[in-house]
Protein backbone atom coordinates (compact mmCIF):
# COMPACT_ATOMS: atom_id res chain seq x y z
CA UNK A 1 0.00 0.00 0.00
CA UNK A 2 1.24 3.69 -1.07
CA UNK A 3 2.03 5.26 1.87
CA UNK A 4 0.10 9.08 2.35
CA UNK A 5 -0.18 11.68 4.46
CA UNK A 6 -3.15 11.72 6.97
CA UNK A 7 -5.72 14.33 6.37
CA UNK A 8 -5.03 16.40 9.41
CA UNK A 9 -1.34 16.77 7.59
CA UNK A 10 -2.79 17.02 4.26
CA UNK A 11 -2.29 20.55 4.12
CA UNK A 12 0.16 21.53 6.27
CA UNK A 13 2.98 23.27 4.61
CA UNK A 14 6.41 21.37 3.94
CA UNK A 15 8.51 23.37 5.28
CA UNK A 16 8.34 26.31 8.69
CA UNK A 17 7.27 29.52 7.38
CA UNK A 18 5.99 28.29 3.33
CA UNK A 19 2.96 29.51 2.75
CA UNK A 20 -0.33 27.20 3.84
CA UNK A 21 -1.25 25.32 0.79
CA UNK A 22 -4.21 25.90 -1.32
CA UNK A 23 -7.89 24.05 -0.16
CA UNK A 24 -8.68 24.93 -3.28
CA UNK A 25 -7.07 26.05 -6.88
CA UNK A 26 -7.43 29.89 -7.74
CA UNK A 27 -9.85 30.44 -10.49
CA UNK A 28 -8.55 31.31 -13.25
CA UNK A 29 -9.08 31.12 -17.02
CA UNK A 30 -7.12 28.71 -18.93
CA UNK A 31 -7.96 28.04 -22.09
CA UNK A 32 -4.80 28.00 -23.66
CA UNK A 33 -0.96 27.78 -22.16
CA UNK A 34 0.93 29.52 -24.52
CA UNK A 35 4.42 28.47 -24.87
CA UNK A 36 7.41 30.98 -25.34
CA UNK A 37 11.07 29.87 -25.76
CA UNK A 38 12.52 32.89 -23.28
CA UNK A 39 16.43 32.59 -24.39
CA UNK A 40 15.08 34.06 -27.76
CA UNK A 41 14.99 37.75 -27.40
CA UNK A 42 12.96 38.99 -30.64
CA UNK A 43 9.99 36.79 -28.62
CA UNK A 44 10.68 38.82 -25.00
CA UNK A 45 10.33 41.89 -26.85
CA UNK A 46 6.76 41.22 -28.22
CA UNK A 47 5.71 39.70 -24.71
CA UNK A 48 3.78 42.61 -23.22
CA UNK A 49 1.37 42.09 -26.39
CA UNK A 50 1.64 38.21 -25.90
CA UNK A 51 0.34 38.92 -21.99
CA UNK A 52 -2.95 40.80 -23.81
CA UNK A 53 -3.65 37.66 -25.85
CA UNK A 54 -3.30 34.83 -23.78
CA UNK A 55 -4.83 32.73 -20.56
CA UNK A 56 -1.36 31.58 -19.57
CA UNK A 57 2.31 32.17 -20.96
CA UNK A 58 4.87 29.84 -20.19
CA UNK A 59 8.48 29.82 -20.27
CA UNK A 60 10.21 27.22 -21.77
CA UNK A 61 12.99 25.71 -20.10
CA UNK A 62 12.56 22.07 -21.51
CA UNK A 63 12.61 19.97 -24.80
CA UNK A 64 13.40 22.82 -27.55
CA UNK A 65 15.78 24.51 -25.99
CA UNK A 66 19.45 23.36 -26.62
CA UNK A 67 21.45 22.09 -24.35
CA UNK A 68 23.73 25.18 -24.64
CA UNK A 69 20.68 27.72 -24.50
CA UNK A 70 19.70 26.08 -20.97
CA UNK A 71 21.26 28.91 -18.53
CA UNK A 72 20.16 31.51 -21.52
CA UNK A 73 16.64 30.36 -20.92
CA UNK A 74 16.39 30.26 -17.42
CA UNK A 75 17.76 33.48 -16.94
CA UNK A 76 15.54 34.97 -19.73
CA UNK A 77 12.59 33.47 -17.81
CA UNK A 78 13.80 35.16 -14.65
CA UNK A 79 13.76 38.56 -16.27
CA UNK A 80 10.75 38.51 -18.36
CA UNK A 81 9.24 37.45 -14.81
CA UNK A 82 10.15 40.59 -13.33
CA UNK A 83 9.88 42.85 -15.64
CA UNK A 84 6.36 42.60 -16.76
CA UNK A 85 3.03 42.90 -14.96
CA UNK A 86 1.65 39.90 -16.03
CA UNK A 87 -2.38 40.72 -14.52
CA UNK A 88 -4.96 37.99 -14.97
CA UNK A 89 -2.58 36.36 -17.25
CA UNK A 90 -0.87 33.43 -15.63
CA UNK A 91 2.74 32.61 -15.78
CA UNK A 92 4.35 29.42 -15.77
CA UNK A 93 7.46 27.91 -16.56
CA UNK A 94 8.34 24.30 -17.87
CA UNK A 95 11.61 22.83 -16.13
CA UNK A 96 13.77 20.37 -17.66
CA UNK A 97 12.85 16.88 -15.86
CA UNK A 98 14.49 16.03 -12.41
CA UNK A 99 16.90 13.39 -14.06
CA UNK A 100 18.87 15.94 -16.29
CA UNK A 101 21.26 18.17 -15.07
CA UNK A 102 19.34 21.69 -15.09
CA UNK A 103 16.41 20.66 -13.30
CA UNK A 104 17.53 21.87 -9.91
CA UNK A 105 19.07 24.80 -11.24
CA UNK A 106 15.79 25.29 -12.84
CA UNK A 107 14.04 25.36 -9.35
CA UNK A 108 16.04 27.04 -7.31
CA UNK A 109 16.88 29.90 -9.45
CA UNK A 110 13.70 30.38 -10.35
CA UNK A 111 11.78 30.32 -7.02
CA UNK A 112 14.54 32.13 -5.25
CA UNK A 113 14.84 35.28 -7.98
CA UNK A 114 10.81 35.14 -9.14
CA UNK A 115 9.22 33.21 -6.61
CA UNK A 116 6.29 35.71 -5.99
CA UNK A 117 5.58 36.44 -9.99
CA UNK A 118 5.38 32.27 -10.65
CA UNK A 119 2.11 30.39 -10.33
CA UNK A 120 2.51 27.39 -11.63
CA UNK A 121 5.99 24.92 -12.45
CA UNK A 122 4.89 22.59 -15.29
CA UNK A 123 6.87 19.07 -14.62
CA UNK A 124 7.71 16.99 -17.50
CA UNK A 125 7.70 12.76 -17.32
CA UNK A 126 6.55 12.75 -14.39
CA UNK A 127 6.50 8.70 -13.35
CA UNK A 128 4.72 8.61 -9.76
CA UNK A 129 3.40 10.17 -6.90
CA UNK A 130 7.53 10.28 -5.90
CA UNK A 131 8.31 12.80 -8.31
CA UNK A 132 5.59 15.46 -7.19
CA UNK A 133 6.48 14.49 -3.13
CA UNK A 134 10.37 15.48 -4.44
CA UNK A 135 9.61 18.73 -5.78
CA UNK A 136 6.66 19.57 -3.16
CA UNK A 137 9.10 19.25 -0.58
CA UNK A 138 11.74 21.56 -2.46
CA UNK A 139 9.41 24.22 -3.32
CA UNK A 140 8.50 24.41 0.46
CA UNK A 141 11.71 24.79 1.88
CA UNK A 142 12.81 27.65 -0.99
CA UNK A 143 9.51 29.61 -0.80
CA UNK A 144 10.16 29.63 3.13
CA UNK A 145 13.94 30.79 2.49
CA UNK A 146 13.08 33.29 0.12
CA UNK A 147 9.84 34.63 1.34
CA UNK A 148 7.55 33.52 -1.24
CA UNK A 149 4.19 34.28 0.17
CA UNK A 150 1.93 31.76 -2.14
CA UNK A 151 2.39 28.51 -2.84
CA UNK A 152 3.76 27.52 -6.49
CA UNK A 153 1.43 24.85 -7.70
CA UNK A 154 2.48 21.95 -9.94
CA UNK A 155 1.43 20.57 -13.18
CA UNK A 156 2.41 17.26 -14.26
CA UNK A 157 2.86 16.22 -18.29
CA UNK A 158 1.77 12.80 -18.69
CA UNK A 159 4.26 11.34 -21.03
CA UNK A 160 5.48 7.68 -19.82
CA UNK A 161 3.75 4.70 -19.66
CA UNK A 162 4.28 4.80 -16.07
CA UNK A 163 2.89 8.05 -15.93
CA UNK A 164 -0.60 7.27 -17.26
CA UNK A 165 -0.56 3.96 -14.73
CA UNK A 166 0.03 6.06 -11.56
CA UNK A 167 -2.00 9.03 -13.19
CA UNK A 168 -4.55 8.54 -9.66
CA UNK A 169 -1.52 8.22 -7.92
CA UNK A 170 0.08 11.85 -9.45
CA UNK A 171 -3.67 13.00 -8.82
CA UNK A 172 -3.34 12.55 -5.23
CA UNK A 173 0.17 13.48 -4.28
CA UNK A 174 -0.44 16.93 -3.16
CA UNK A 175 -2.24 20.04 -2.39
CA UNK A 176 0.26 21.91 -4.43
CA UNK A 177 -0.74 20.03 -7.80
CA UNK A 178 -2.59 22.42 -10.10
CA UNK A 179 -3.63 19.55 -13.12
CA UNK A 180 -2.29 17.70 -15.88
CA UNK A 181 -1.40 18.06 -19.58
CA UNK A 182 -1.00 14.97 -22.25
CA UNK A 183 2.14 14.51 -23.90
CA UNK A 184 1.40 12.65 -26.81
CA UNK A 185 5.06 12.97 -28.60
CA UNK A 186 7.29 11.32 -25.70
CA UNK A 187 4.34 9.25 -24.24
CA UNK A 188 4.21 7.57 -28.36
CA UNK A 189 8.14 6.89 -27.72
CA UNK A 190 7.46 5.25 -24.15
CA UNK A 191 4.22 3.42 -25.63
CA UNK A 192 6.34 2.09 -28.33
CA UNK A 193 3.49 3.78 -30.82
CA UNK A 194 4.16 3.71 -34.39
CA UNK A 195 3.77 7.30 -35.35
CA UNK A 196 6.21 10.68 -35.60
CA UNK A 197 2.94 13.51 -35.07
CA UNK A 198 3.24 15.14 -32.56
CA UNK A 199 -0.67 15.12 -31.21
CA UNK A 200 -3.84 14.90 -33.46
CA UNK A 201 -5.04 11.45 -35.57
CA UNK A 202 -2.88 9.15 -38.03
CA UNK A 203 -4.75 7.98 -41.07
CA UNK A 204 -3.65 4.15 -40.34
CA UNK A 205 -5.39 4.35 -37.02
CA UNK A 206 -9.09 2.97 -38.20
CA UNK A 207 -12.18 0.94 -37.85
CA UNK A 208 -13.55 -0.19 -41.08
CA UNK A 209 -17.58 -0.98 -41.93
CA UNK A 210 -18.91 -4.17 -42.17
CA UNK A 211 -18.63 -5.66 -45.54
CA UNK A 212 -22.12 -4.93 -47.55
CA UNK A 213 -21.97 -7.00 -51.16
CA UNK A 214 -19.38 -5.22 -53.60
CA UNK A 215 -19.92 -1.72 -52.60
CA UNK A 216 -16.89 0.10 -51.48
CA UNK A 217 -15.95 0.06 -47.52
CA UNK A 218 -16.06 2.83 -45.83
CA UNK A 219 -12.83 3.52 -43.48
CA UNK A 220 -13.00 5.59 -40.01
CA UNK A 221 -10.56 7.50 -38.80
CA UNK A 222 -10.32 7.25 -34.88
CA UNK A 223 -8.35 9.26 -32.01
CA UNK A 224 -4.90 7.61 -30.84
CA UNK A 225 -5.30 9.97 -27.51
CA UNK A 226 -9.13 9.29 -26.53
CA UNK A 227 -8.40 6.45 -23.95
CA UNK A 228 -5.40 8.82 -22.80
CA UNK A 229 -7.61 11.96 -22.29
CA UNK A 230 -10.13 9.94 -20.49
CA UNK A 231 -8.18 8.88 -17.86
CA UNK A 232 -6.05 11.52 -16.94
CA UNK A 233 -9.88 13.34 -16.82
CA UNK A 234 -11.13 11.22 -14.71
CA UNK A 235 -8.11 11.23 -12.31
CA UNK A 236 -7.99 15.21 -12.30
CA UNK A 237 -11.60 15.93 -11.91
CA UNK A 238 -11.65 13.17 -8.98
CA UNK A 239 -9.02 15.21 -7.05
CA UNK A 240 -10.52 18.62 -8.08
CA UNK A 241 -7.29 19.53 -10.47
CA UNK A 242 -7.35 20.80 -13.99
CA UNK A 243 -6.81 18.46 -17.11
CA UNK A 244 -5.45 19.84 -20.45
CA UNK A 245 -4.64 18.82 -23.76
CA UNK A 246 -1.31 19.08 -24.76
CA UNK A 247 0.90 19.90 -28.02
CA UNK A 248 -0.64 19.95 -31.73
CA UNK A 249 2.49 20.17 -33.49
CA UNK A 250 1.17 20.54 -37.41
CA UNK A 251 1.42 24.16 -37.51
CA UNK A 252 -0.31 24.12 -41.20
CA UNK A 253 -2.98 22.14 -40.42
CA UNK A 254 -5.21 24.48 -38.46
CA UNK A 255 -8.41 22.30 -39.03
CA UNK A 256 -7.06 19.41 -37.34
CA UNK A 257 -5.56 20.94 -34.29
CA UNK A 258 -9.12 22.78 -33.82
CA UNK A 259 -10.84 18.97 -33.85
CA UNK A 260 -8.35 17.63 -32.00
CA UNK A 261 -8.62 20.67 -28.90
CA UNK A 262 -12.37 20.28 -29.79
CA UNK A 263 -12.39 16.29 -29.17
CA UNK A 264 -10.34 16.96 -25.29
CA UNK A 265 -13.06 19.92 -24.62
CA UNK A 266 -15.81 18.00 -25.01
CA UNK A 267 -14.01 14.93 -22.91
CA UNK A 268 -13.31 17.69 -19.62
CA UNK A 269 -10.10 19.62 -20.46
CA UNK A 270 -10.39 23.10 -19.66
CA UNK A 271 -8.02 23.92 -22.05
CA UNK A 272 -4.46 23.38 -24.61
CA UNK A 273 -1.23 24.56 -25.10
CA UNK A 274 -0.27 27.13 -27.69
CA UNK A 275 2.77 26.48 -29.49
CA UNK A 276 2.11 29.20 -32.89
CA UNK A 277 0.76 32.18 -32.37
CA UNK A 278 -1.90 30.37 -34.87
CA UNK A 279 -2.90 28.18 -32.32
CA UNK A 280 -3.98 31.36 -29.77
CA UNK A 281 -7.37 31.95 -31.55
CA UNK A 282 -8.20 28.31 -32.11
CA UNK A 283 -7.63 27.84 -28.15
CA UNK A 284 -10.14 30.67 -27.37
CA UNK A 285 -12.67 29.12 -29.94
CA UNK A 286 -12.51 26.03 -28.71
CA UNK A 287 -12.17 26.27 -25.20
CA UNK A 288 -15.06 29.14 -24.49
CA UNK A 289 -18.14 27.82 -24.71
CA UNK A 290 -20.99 28.21 -27.33
CA UNK A 291 -22.82 31.74 -26.97
CA UNK A 292 -26.48 29.21 -27.91
CA UNK A 293 -25.14 26.78 -25.51
CA UNK A 294 -24.61 29.43 -22.85
CA UNK A 295 -28.23 31.22 -23.18
CA UNK A 296 -29.75 28.08 -23.03
CA UNK A 297 -27.52 26.90 -20.20
CA UNK A 298 -28.65 30.23 -18.14
CA UNK A 299 -32.27 29.34 -18.91
CA UNK A 300 -31.78 26.08 -17.23
CA UNK A 301 -30.46 27.52 -14.26
CA UNK A 302 -33.41 30.38 -14.40
CA UNK A 303 -35.83 28.07 -14.22
CA UNK A 304 -34.49 25.57 -11.94
CA UNK A 305 -32.87 28.30 -9.15
CA UNK A 306 -32.30 25.63 -6.17
CA UNK A 307 -31.33 22.92 -8.78
CA UNK A 308 -33.91 20.08 -7.66
CA UNK A 309 -36.79 18.84 -9.79
CA UNK A 310 -37.40 18.83 -13.28
CA UNK A 311 -39.44 21.22 -15.85
CA UNK A 312 -39.42 21.92 -19.53
CA UNK A 313 -37.72 23.72 -22.13
CA UNK A 314 -38.68 23.32 -25.62
CA UNK A 315 -39.72 20.18 -25.00
CA UNK A 316 -36.64 18.91 -23.16
CA UNK A 317 -36.96 17.82 -20.06
CA UNK A 318 -34.12 19.60 -17.53
CA UNK A 319 -33.70 17.89 -13.98
CA UNK A 320 -30.82 17.82 -11.68
CA UNK A 321 -28.65 16.69 -13.66
CA UNK A 322 -28.53 18.65 -16.35
CA UNK A 323 -28.86 21.70 -14.18
CA UNK A 324 -25.34 20.06 -13.15
CA UNK A 325 -24.13 20.55 -16.48
CA UNK A 326 -25.89 23.94 -17.06
CA UNK A 327 -23.87 25.42 -14.30
CA UNK A 328 -20.54 24.11 -15.57
CA UNK A 329 -20.93 25.80 -18.56
CA UNK A 330 -22.46 29.39 -17.26
CA UNK A 331 -19.31 29.22 -14.73
CA UNK A 332 -16.74 28.73 -17.57
CA UNK A 333 -18.57 31.37 -19.59
CA UNK A 334 -18.14 33.82 -16.38
CA UNK A 335 -14.48 33.53 -16.58
CA UNK A 336 -14.56 33.92 -20.19
CA UNK A 337 -16.47 37.12 -19.96
CA UNK A 338 -14.28 38.68 -16.97
CA UNK A 339 -11.79 38.94 -19.77
CA UNK A 340 -13.12 38.71 -22.91
CA UNK A 341 -16.14 42.18 -23.27
CA UNK A 342 -17.04 40.71 -26.55
CA UNK A 343 -18.00 37.51 -25.35
CA UNK A 344 -19.30 39.01 -22.18
CA UNK A 345 -21.93 40.91 -24.20
CA UNK A 346 -22.47 37.69 -26.51
CA UNK A 347 -23.50 35.75 -23.13
CA UNK A 348 -25.42 38.41 -21.80
CA UNK A 349 -22.71 38.26 -18.74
Amino acid sequence: MTATRTPAKHFAPLAIGAPEPYRALPVRLERMIHFIPPHNEKIRAKLKDTIKQVDVVLGNLEDAIPAGEKEVARKGFVSMAREHDFGQTGLWTRINCLNSPWALDDITEIVAEAGNKVDVIMLPKVEGPWDIHYLDQLLAQLEARHGVNRPILIHAILETAEGVKNVEAIAAASPRMHGMSLGPADLAASRGMKTTRVGGGHPDYQVLADAAGEAPRTRYQQDLWHYTVGKMVDACLSYGLKPFYGPFGDFSDSAACEAQFRNAFLQGCLGAWSLHPSQIEIAKRVFSPDVKEVLFAKRILDAMPDGTGAVMIDGKMQDDATWKQAKVIVDLAKLVASKDPAMAAAYGL
